[in-house]
């Protein structure tokens, strides 16, 4: 039987109240975590790793404390102790996140064990510049779910960083060839008029992207990573890389909307080579 690998992000505006820092979604995340036990157990041939963004937990911390745009070249000793403050503050912050999000896959019966980017990765100019997979791909040999999340990363120009789940799963697909990557959130896709949110875009090829037919909304949250604009960026510059992978931005809210997109039905909005 042919394994499939499909890497997965539960966006954080699907799994925390963003309008209420440090706040998770606890029934969601329960809901989410059997979904993708069903999921599973339904397809053997399933293989997954799992991300998850910060939510309500990482992005006014790490607003507050520019944490993303790193040291600045020739920072005074107050701005080093304000930055590395707020680095560890962000750390801390997307821990806590992670904890719940594991408690929920426990509880599930799922195999899953997090593996905290912080510990194994170092980025250049917010790019994962290292990694070593081999715990990563031990797990998945080992037929357990990795689970990564956006983090705070010591980065080798900047001094630090956060890398988004997006960032990570950019790497990964250039190093492991999943075939297909899911972005779990609460918008159902792109709009074509947002926000009104009347038109959904069902599919957008590489050549229409490229062409601009398409015009990403701005995230309604404070988002330090990119929002939607650079989740379309980074997910087409993969597909243009690997024309076979496919990517798909959905809405999770719905209950039985994540067993439907990992069972490959449809839903939300398709990112494509042709």
């Amino acid at each position: 039987m042919t394994t499939e690998l499909v890497l997965l992000k539960l966006g954080g505006s699907l799994i925390t109240d963003k309008e209420t820092p440090y706040t998770p979604r606890l029934e969601k995340l329960h809901e989410l975590a059997h979904e993708i036990a069903s999921a599973l157990a339904q397809m053997p041939n399933l293989h997954l790793v799992l991300g998850h963004g910060s939510g309500s937990f990482g992005h006014a911390a790490a607003r507050l404390y520019r944490t993303r745009e790193g040291l600045s070249p020739t920072p005074t000793g107050d701005e080093r102790r304000f930055y590395w403050k707020g680095f560890a503050e962000v750390w801390y912050r997307a821990w806590q996140l992670n904890r719940f999000v594991m408690d929920a896959l426990y509880q599930a019966g799922l195999p899953a064990i997090a593996l905290a980017p912080i510990s194994a990765v170092t980025s250049r100019e917010v790019r994962v510049w290292r990694w070593d997979l081999g715990p990563l791909r031990a797990a998945l040999d080992a037929g357990l779910v990795p689970v990564v999340y956006g983090d705070v990363i010591f980065d080798e120009e900047r001094g630090g960083t956060i890398l988004s789940t997006e960032d990570l799963f950019a790497y990964l697909a250039r190093h492991l060839r999943p075939r297909r990557i899911l972005l779990a959130g609460l918008e159902a896709g792109v709009w074509e008029d947002f926000p009104a949110r009347t038109r959904l875009v069902r599919r957008i090829t590489l050549d229409a992207y490229r062409a601009g037919a398409v015009r990403a909304q701005a995230s309604a949250w404070v988002d330090v990573t990119g929002g939607m604009a650079a989740k379309l960026e980074l997910m087409f510059a993969l597909i243009g890389e690997m024309p076979n992978l496919t990517a798909h931005i959905f809405s999770a809210e719905e209950s039985g909307n994540l067993l439907r997109a990992l069972r490959r039905e449809e839903v939300g909005t398709e990112l494509a080579a042709l």
